[in-house]
């Protein structure tokens, strides 16, 4: 008489979410400099310090961000995926701008991906030569569906600061 196991089948492995971490240029030369002149107050194309709690050490981590505007309302995108200050800034719900002495605080709420392709092209336009290569070939110019393919990959938070204290 032969017995039969039952095997359930192990859970679907999920992909893993997309990053693209700094080489070594970026982490040694780029990031640096540019937070030397985030010190100094000068913000390199519309760029800024974001300050944002971790969410395991509690202590605060700084990352370069660039602040996009658009129609009045300002967004932090993430060009290279679910990096570490996106994961700070969704546990913490909220950061703070800096550039020289000048901080500004704000609330953030994550923008959902059926909303971030029109962001995310608006993005590209600023700072396409900059960022464009973490978007695997999508550009300013891709399509609305090139746009959608690849806006789970890039986080984007709304932010919304207190009166009187917009950048």
């Amino acid at each position: 008489m032969s017995t039969q196991q039952n095997v359930t089948d192990p859970a679907p492995r999920r992909p893993r979410p997309y990053v693209r971490r700094p080489d070594w240029v970026a982490r040694r030369l780029a990031n640096p400099l540019v937070s030397a002149l985030h010190r100094l107050g000068l913000g390199v194309g519309g760029s800024r310090q974001l300050v944002v709690r971790g969410r395991k050490s509690g202590t605060d981590r700084r990352a370069p961000v660039n602040l996009l505007v658009v129609e009045g309302r300002y967004y932090l995108v993430a060009p290279r995926g679910h990096v570490q200050w996106t994961h700070n800034l969704r546990a913490a719900g909220e950061g703070r701008l800096r550039l020289g002495r000048r901080e500004n605080a704000f609330t953030a709420v994550e923008v959902a991906e059926a909303a971030r392709p029109e962001l995310l092209r608006a993005y590209l336009k600023r700072w396409q030569p900059q960022v464009g290569a973490y978007f695997r070939g999508v550009t300013r110019d891709s399509t609305d569906a090139e746009l959608r393919a690849v806006a789970a990959d890039h986080p984007v938070f709304e932010l919304t600061f207190s009166a009187g204290s917009r950048p």
